[in-house]
């Protein structure tokens, strides 16, 4: 989760650049569609180890 919060603040920033609550709302979506995809093409697949 932690590695999926630091994608976002690189790839979106730490702050919103909207000031009114619809355009925050489109701006969210948007970034989180772009992130969306950034990790479909490279997540990395987990494997526990015992």
């Amino acid at each position: 989760m932690w590695a999926d919060v630091s994608r976002w603040k690189r790839v979106i920033g730490d702050g919103l650049r909207s000031q009114k609550d619809r355009r925050q709302a489109t701006e969210v979506a948007i970034a989180t569609n772009v992130l969306n995809r950034t990790l479909d093409l490279g997540r990395p697949e987990y494997i526990r180890v015992a």
